[in-house]
C-alpha cells in the first residue's frame, strides 16, 4: 500500500516497468516476466482497495466496497494448499505474472489473520498522508503512522481550532 505516497505525489508503481521491477525486487514474480497494462490497473486497484478496507475510521459502506472489489481481484488469484517436505500446509499461487503475485499477497493476509496480526495493520489517519502502518501500541490504539509528523499537525490544528472558538466567543 505503501507503493503511493499522498504527501508527495510519488508513485513506486508509476508504470508497467516499475510494476515489474517492484515485485521482482520482492521475488513476487521472476524478473524479466511479462506484464500486460491491465496488470498496472490491477495492481493500483489492489492497492487503493487495501487501503480503503484497512481504514478503520472509514464507514462501513466503503470498507464493504473495497472488500468486494479485493474478492473481485481474488478471483483471479488462486491458491492452493501445498505441502512443503516436513508436510507443512502454506497457500500458494496457482497462477504466475500479476495473479500469482496477488495470490502471494492474499495469502500473507489470511496468514495474518489466523494470526491475529491483521487488524493492527491500519491507515493513517491523516487524510493527506494514508500511509499504512502496523500498530505496536499495546492496547492497539495508534491512529497517526508517525506521532512526531501526522500526530503533531493533528493536534495541532485541533489547538488552533480550539483557540479560534475562543478569540470568537464560542
Amino acid at each position: 500500500m505503501n507503493t503511493r505516497d499522498l504527501e508527495t505525489q510519488t508513485d513506486a508503481l508509476s508504470d508497467l516497468g516499475a510494476l515489474r521491477a517492484w515485485l521482482a525486487a520482492r521475488r513476487l514474480i521472476p524478473r524479466g516476466v511479462a506484464l500486460a497494462p491491465e496488470d498496472l490497473v490491477r495492481a493500483k486497484l489492489a492497492r487503493e482497495a487495501l487501503r480503503e478496507l484497512l481504514d478503520h475510521r472509514a464507514p462501513g459502506s466503503r470498507r464493504q466496497a473495497a472488500s468486494r472489489r479485493l474478492n473481485a481481484i481474488a478471483a483471479s488469484a488462486p491458491l492452493r494448499v501445498s505441502l512443503d517436505r516436513e508436510g507443512r500446509p502454506a497457500l500458494r499461487p496457482t497462477a504466475g505474472g500479476l495473479d500469482g503475485a496477488l495470490a502471494q499477497l492474499f495469502a500473507i493476509i489470511e496468514r495474518a489473520e489466523a494470526q491475529g496480526t491483521w487488524a493492527r495493520l491500519k491507515v493513517c489517519a491523516d487524510n493527506s498522508c494514508r500511509w499504512a502502518f502496523y500498530d505496536h501500541s499495546k492496547n492497539r490504539s495508534r491512529t497517526w503512522c508517525n506521532m512526531a509528523d501526522c500526530g503533531n499537525r493533528a493536534k495541532a490544528r485541533r489547538y488552533r481550532s480550539r483557540q479560534r472558538g475562543r478569540r470568537s466567543g464560542a
